[in-house]
This record gives C-alpha cells, sequence and structure tokens, in this order.
C-alpha cells in the first residue's frame, strides 16, 4: 500500500475532529485542530526550510548563529538581551510573509549562496531563561518552525529539563531534528567522545536513534562544514515543511487514538444484525417471489403455446409485491418478531461496535441508533423495493430455444 501523502493525513485529520466535534471535550480535540490551521498556513507560505538554534543560557547557541550567518547578529553572552524575541537570517530571496506569520521580526540577509538559498535560520531566546515571556517564545516557536536544532553544551548536555520537557517529546520527530554538541574546543578528545558517546545513548533511549548528532565548536567553527552541508540538504530537497507536519500529524492522531478505543472490530459482528435485517425486509418472501417470477418467465419464452397463453393470465409475483417500482412494496408488515429480533441485533451490534470505546462514543452510538430506529423499517422497504432484481431480463439461453419450442 503506497504511502498517505501530507494532504491524506489532513483530511483523515480534519475528518477525525468533525466527528469528535460535541462528542469529545479533550485536549487533543483543539490541538488537531490548531495544526489544521498551521498546516494551511505554512503550505501558503512556500518551500523555504525554517531551522531554529534552541538552547540554553551558555550553550553558545548565539555564537554558533553568528558563524553561521556570518555577521554578529544576534549578542552572545551568559546572560541573554532582555527582548525576548527571536533573530533570523535569510539565504536568498526576502521570506518576509513566512517571517511575519512567524512573528519574527529582526531580520538579516545573508549574502547568495546556491547550496543555502531558501534557508531561513533563527537564533531562539534561552529555553531556561528568567523571563517567562522567553521560556513562552521558545515553546510557541517550537511548535512552528521545520527543523530544530538542539544546541547543548558539555556541561548541561544531560539536563533533565530539556530532555523531558523539549527532546523526549520529539521522539516522533527525529528526522526533524538535529542535536548538536557545541563547544567542542573545551574538552580533550578522549573526554569529547565520551561525552558524545553518553549523549547519544541518551537520544537512543529518549526514542531519537535517528536524529543527527553532531560535534562542533561555534567559536572555532570546528564541524561547522558538517553542519552546513546537513542544513543545505534539507533546504535542497524542499521536504523539511512537510515532514515536520507529517510528523506532526501523525502525534496528534496518535493523541486522539486514545480516545477513540482500540478499533479492532470485524465484519462477523454485523451478522446478525443482517440476519435480522433481512427477515424484517422480507427477503425471504421476496427470494421465493423472485423464484415464481424466474419460472414464470421462463415458461413464457420457451413453453408450449398454450402454457404460454395460459402464463400471462397469472400476475406476475414480483408485479405483485410493486418491487422494483422505488415506491412502497406490498409486502406484509414487519410483524412483532422480526420487531424484536432487529431491536436485539441492532442493540448487540451497537454494543460490539462500542467495546472498548470511551462513555462519549458510546453515549453517541445509543442516541445514533434510537433516533434512527423509528425510521428503519420504512427506509428497509424502500431499499427492498428499489432494488433491481433482474427479472425483466430473459437469459439468452431462453431467448435461443424459444423458437425452437415455437414450432
Amino acid at each position: 500500500m503506497a504511502e498517505p501523502t501530507l494532504a491524506d493525513r489532513l483530511g483523515g485529520l480534519r475528518e477525525a475532529v468533525e466527528v469528535a466535534e460535541g462528542r469529545l471535550a479533550v485536549p487533543e480535540v483543539g490541538r488537531a485542530r490548531t495544526l489544521l490551521a498551521k498546516a494551511g498556513a505554512r503550505q501558503a507560505l512556500g518551500e523555504a526550510t525554517v531551522v531554529a538554534l534552541a538552547g540554553a543560557t551558555g550553550s553558545g547557541k548565539s555564537t554558533l548563529f553568528n558563524a553561521l550567518s556570518g555577521a554578529e547578529v544576534s549578542t552572545p553572552g551568559v546572560r541573554r538581551p532582555t527582548t525576548g524575541v527571536a533573530h533570523a537570517t535569510v539565504w536568498g530571496p526576502a521570506q518576509d510573509p513566512l517571517l511575519d506569520w512567524l512573528e519574527v521580526p529582526r531580520r538579516h540577509r545573508h549574502d547568495t549562496d546556491p547550496a543555502l538559498d531558501g534557508l531561513v535560520l533563527l537564533d531562539l531566546p534561552d529555553h531556561d531563561s528568567v523571563r517567562l515571556e522567553h521560556r513562552l517564545e521558545v515553546d510557541r516557536l517550537v511548535e512552528l518552525v521545520d527543523v530544530l536544532v538542539w544546541v547543548l553544551d558539555p556541561e548541561k548536555y544531560a539536563d533533565a529539563a530539556v530532555h523531558d520537557r523539549y527532546l523526549r517529546p520529539l521522539a516522533g520527530h527525529a528526522g526533524t531534528l538535529l542535536v548538536v554538541l557545541n563547544q567542542a574546543d573545551r574538552l580533550p578528545p578522549a573526554d569529547l567522545a565520551a561525552c558524545r558517546a553518553d549523549l547519544r545513548g541518551l537520544l537512543d533511549a529518549e526514542g531519537l536513534a535517528d536524529a543527527a548528532l553532531l560535534t562542533l565548536s561555534g567559536r572555532t567553527g570546528e564541524g561547522l562544514p558538517e553542519l552546513l552541508a546537513l542544513l543545505g540538504r534539507r533546504v535542497a530537497e524542499r521536504r523539511a515543511a512537510t515532514q515536520r507536519l507529517t510528523a506532526d500529524v501523525r502525534g496528534v492522531a496518535r493523541s486522539l487514538q486514545v480516545h477513540c478505543g482500540p478499533g479492532t472490530r470485524t465484519a462477523t459482528d454485523d451478522a446478525g444484525l443482517t440476519r435480522a435485517l433481512a427477515a424484517a425486509a422480507g427477503v425471504p418472501a421476496i427470494t421465493a417471489a423472485v423464484e415464481r417470477s424466474t419460472v414464470k418467465a421462463g415458461t413464457a419464452a420457451t413453453g408450449w403455446p398454450v402454457v404460454r397463453w395460459l402464463g400471462k393470465l397469472r400476475p406476475d409475483p414480483l408485479r405483485r409485491l410493486h418491487l422494483g417500482t422505488g415506491g412502497r412494496s406490498s409486502l406484509p408488515e414487519v410483524g412483532s418478531v422480526q420487531e424484536a429480533g432487529v431491536a436485539t441485533a441492532v442493540r448487540r451490534a451497537r454494543d460490539a461496535a462500542g467495546e472498548g470505546l470511551p462513555l462519549a462514543w458510546t453515549d453517541d452510538l445509543r442516541a445514533t441508533s434510537e433516533v434512527h430506529a423509528d425510521r428503519l423499517a420504512d427506509r428497509l422497504d424502500r431499499a427492498v423495493s428499489g432494488t433491481d432484481l433482474g427479472s425483466d431480463r430473459t437469459p439468452l439461453w431462453q431467448r435461443g430455444s424459444a423458437p425452437c419450442s415455437g414450432r
């Protein structure tokens, strides 16, 4: 089976939100609705690749940002600027509509570089800032960017705050996450290798085995070409936004699934309902009428002239029942036995469909089945009376034998 496209996934999520409306009062529905709005806006803003550098105070994130930007765009230091806004460097054409949507006011244009044209690089505020508005700005932009580069330093690379709040929740987004162990120049080679191995183990244990891990130094430029090459590949593919949105949709869908039951019901659950509905619709009587009508038609096509003439005097069994007209049939009214059988079968099918579902869904199933129960008999009658039973079509073998029977 072909992998669903992003459009397919968004369409499925939109349908799930519509079904859940008024039935599920859970935060996941709101998050799904927010994601749909985000996807629509992001897809309308082109194929630029938005990459954000995130990290803690003192991680060297701003120094790395400036080294990549080729200019002193963001002020580095242990204490961040009092403003909580992000900085942006843009390679290639201006991306003002995109940056307006991201609400990033500070913008720098880099010289043209064919390998990186289409890259929008952001330097986010520190995630551990003492200012609440700075931390909220990080949380907001982490949800919107296409690729996240998390900058860690040798001292705080195992900080539970960053792993628990940011990295571990991105386990489903490993393909859109890069992890950088910065300030590699501060450690001897052996210590750097041990530090990297420990960090790799932490990431793997958190479900981030597919996330790339680089060691570099924003101050000396060590490892910078490798990072630029990775970013260049993301830009050239023009798929970063699609990959991020796809990962988001998968995550939201999984969170909604928790409120929608196991989904293990099979077609065998409907067998009893099918039999009960067939009995209530008069299918046995219709089957018998079709059989008699077929015999009558065959006699009319192949019987002796006298037999054919006498057969025309007898009414067609199907016409007597007014079947095939699309209107009300002349089938007998549904008896109490059939009604009880349908009610029991509907209840069992409803309970089977609702098994394992949250209370909101079982209540809705019960209400829906009760609302439609009164109209079921009429809808069954119209369904069978409008069915093409094939009684007007004479088989070829009968038409071929008709001349012989008339000699």
